[in-house]
């Protein structure tokens, strides 16, 4: 048997539970259960379906405190930042209700292919089993956005949280179980993604396998999954536009948040800004007036605005990351002190194009500024990644704004707004090595069910 996973709390690196971790027979033994669990849930009404999903809610939030906590702990957090993760974990859970009770198809016009004796329509059906692979940055949040959508479609589904945050997804899942989803068609396995998660990608029970995290990871899966469908969500490198008829304080206030949230460990954080040479300097000033502010600490003090980043090991790899860029002339403007996992705000100018920190997904809280000539010139770099989750630009400019919109290759651009920028009900995906298919519980539903048939010979 496989020993016990321990669970750290990233500030102080105490161990704050020990799990269970899961061998490859116990994996395979849960995926047959929830392959009879997918029989349960496809008798289930989808009126049911919604019921159980609000129901589940309804829990969520009446333990709102109690989810916030777990996050702080297991994340590090800020309180902010957990109590509203546990809001939009509501919220995704309600709109997967609604879905539940939208599923529907459409009639077929036979009659216009010549054939006027033949009616039919198409019925959206469940997939099958669902693998859900979940990130350690949203561990409550994205769990809810892999489960609420097939539960809502009628699959069973089967959950591997992240090794380094799995408690927040366990509560969940017993939120789900409590609210009336059957044992059987809703499991989690707890264990590294070499074993317990190779398992559930090879295995030939899953009929879809869900999942976000790394690209390197993605391409992985995608290697050996093997005929089923599947649905990735992998990193970014977000870049906003400044223009210089853009509202240059708002989009300083707002970076503020968009760079540093989560310690800059967000798939869509505001990791580049690229700013038109003639309000370069003075929005420079601007955003080191904002960021310089943010409080660092302890994220069970609710006076902390940046916590701690997930491992020491990652603080060691971002520090390098800016060592390689301060060596090829970067210029520091704002240098964040390091009290163990915690890194205080970066803020670095005129790096190279083909630095670490251009091209690669820094996961930090370190944003890049550097200047450009134009719009097109700034549309050049900020696809010069091969990352395309989201962008931004900030401009009064509708053509210019269209034009951003157009050029950008990214699954979504923003207007006047930060690309970190999300709600729950958005199609929310990227292009080129930032994944495959749409999250959203209206956009998951679709790839979670198959269209089948229904042909009737009337002659």
């Amino acid at each position: 048997m496989p020993e016990k996973l321990k669970v750290f709390n990233p500030y102080n690196n105490s161990v704050i539970a020990e799990l269970e971790q899961d061998s490859e027979s116990s994996v395979a033994a849960k995926l047959s259960l929830t392959q009879s669990g997918l029989v349960k849930m496809r008798d289930i009404t989808q009126q049911r379906r919604a019921e159980i999903l609000n129901k589940a809610a309804d829990i969520v939030k009446e333990r709102s405190e109690e989810f916030a906590r777990t996050l702080v702990l297991e994340v590090g957090k800020t309180w902010r930042e957990a109590s509203g993760e546990a809001a939009r974990c509501v919220n995704t859970l309600r709109l997967s209700a609604i879905e539940a009770m939208k599923l529907a198809g459409e009639e077929v016009p036979f009659s216009s292919a010549n054939h006027p004796n033949k009616q039919g329509f198409y019925r959206r059906v469940p997939c099958g089993v669902v693998a859900a692979i979940t990130p350690f940055n949203f561990p409550l949040n994205l769990v809810a956005h892999k489960l609420g959508p097939a539960l809502a479609a009628g699959c069973s589904a089967l959950l591997k949280p992240a090794s380094v945050t799995p408690l927040s997804g366990i509560k969940l899942v017993e939120a789900l179980h409590e609210a009336g989803v059957p044992k059987e068609a809703l499991q989690v396995v707890i264990g590294p993604g070499s074993t317990v998660g190779n398992a559930l990608v090879t295995s030939p029970v899953p009929r879809m396998v869900t999942f976000t995290g790394s690209k390197a990871v993605g391409e992985e899966i995608t290697r050996h999954v093997g005929l089923k469908k599947i649905a990735l969500e992998l990193g970014s490198n977000s870049a906003v536009v400044i223009l210089e008829d853009g509202d240059l304080e708002r989009a300083a206030k707002r970076i503020r948040i968009g760079g540093y949230s989560l310690a800059g460990q967000v798939c869509i954080s505001t990791q580049r800004v690229y700013v038109e040479e003639e309000v370069y300097q003075p929005f420079l000033d601007l955003l080191v007036s904002e960021v310089s502010t943010l409080k660092t600490g302890d994220p069970l003090d609710e006076s902390t605005e940046l916590g701690p980043m997930i491992e020491k090991k990652e603080v060691d790899r971002i520090l390098s990351w800016i060592d390689e860029a301060k060596s090829r002339g970067s210029e520091v403007v704002l240098e964040g002190k390091r009290e163990g996992s915690v890194l205080g705000p970066w803020i670095l100018a005129k790096v190279p194009e083909d630095a670490k920190l251009i091209k690669m997904e820094a996961f930090a809280p370190v944003v890049v500024v550097n200047p450009v000539k134009d719009l097109e010139d700034a549309i050049e770099r900020v696809n010069a990644t091969c990352y395309g989750l989201q962008g931004a630009v900030f401009t009064r400019d509708l053509k210019r704004a269209f034009r951003a919109c157009d050029g950008i290759d990214a699954g979504g651009v923003l207007v006047n707004e930060i690309p970190t920028f999300r709600v729950d009900l958005m199609p929310y995906g990227g292009m080129k090595g930032s994944g495959l298919g749409r999250e959203g519980p209206a956009y998951a539903i679709r790839e979670m069910t198959e269209e089948k048939l229904y042909l009737f010979d009337l002659s």
